[in-house]
């Protein structure tokens, strides 16, 4: 039997991203574990999305739970799609590329997958995954940028090519390489300046979690002012412990009578 809550869901400008719940999924409780906890008129919005909602409410109460039915139906999705049946028709849309091409030059518009940054909802918004260049873009649409990334999850894209393993494209070694007036831009130079920008933020990153990671340059470095600081010592050391009175430059004279003029 055609479920109109589902259908009309999926098919609303800005749900291109989502695929349609088998009815039995939905009514099997053990698949909505946890989630009333999340969902405000957990009841009522799950009755909605079953299509056996029957309460007369006012627009106010109304508004909130379809806004509940929405949430739930999220939530709900991002389970589902991970699930043999869900995989299938999430495959579907992946091979029609419902979900966009990579903008990536090289990728020459390789199909994209969505996917979340988050498990917990309200925390990011829905990206999309490009499983030949490995990285991952923003949406096009502004409808589709305010998706929560929750509903896909952060397992999604990564199981879909485990189960699918022959879909997983080819990794190309092509990469843009910057010229200035025909001429390549040093790789190796381009190459440090990236690993050191890395490295720099990785520092910082750990600095905020309160860890200090050492490089074996920064060791090097302060056994040198170590070095040097022991020099001084050493120097000032030795002044100390000179007769008063004594020529320190006698040495340097002394020793002049004995070089070799190479000249005569």
């Amino acid at each position: 039997m055609a479920n109109v809550y589902r259908e009309q869901f999926v098919s609303s400008r800005g749900n291109e991203y989502f695929c349609e719940i088998d009815e039995d999924y939905l009514t099997d409780r053990f698949n909505l574990t946890g989630l009333n906890t999340e969902v405000p008129y957990y009841q009522y919005a799950l009755d909605l999305v079953t299509d056996v909602f029957d309460l007369d409410a006012d627009d106010d109460l109304r508004e909130q739970i379809e806004k509940s039915a929405r949430h739930l139906y999220g939530l709900v999705h991002a389970r589902y799609i991970t699930t043999t049946r869900g995989l299938a028709k999430m495959l579907d849309k992946y091979k029609r590329h419902d979900f966009g091409k990579c903008p990536r030059v090289f990728c020459e518009g390789h199909p994209l997958l969505p996917m979340g940054q988050h498990d917990i909802p309200n925390t990011s918004t829905v990206k999309l995954y490009c499983p030949k260049c490995e990285d991952t873009y923003n949406p096009k649409s502004s409808r589709h940028a305010t998706i929560d990334g929750a509903y896909f999850g952060t397992s999604f894209h990564s199981i879909l090519f485990q189960v699918y393993p022959a879909l997983n494209p080819e990794k190309s070694r092509r990469r843009y390489e910057p010229r200035v007036y025909g001429f390549k831009v040093h790789a190796a130079a381009a190459l440090a300046r990236w690993q050191d920008k890395q490295r720099e933020a990785l520092q910082s990153r750990l600095r905020g979690f309160g860890i200090e990671h050492r490089y074996i340059e920064d060791t090097e470095v302060e056994e040198d002012e170590f070095d040097d600081d022991d020099d001084d010592d050493t120097e000032q050391l030795e002044q100390s412990q000179q007769p008063e009175g004594a020529d320190v430059s006698r040495g340097v004279a002394d020793a002049e009578p004995g070089r070799m003029d190479i000249f005569n």
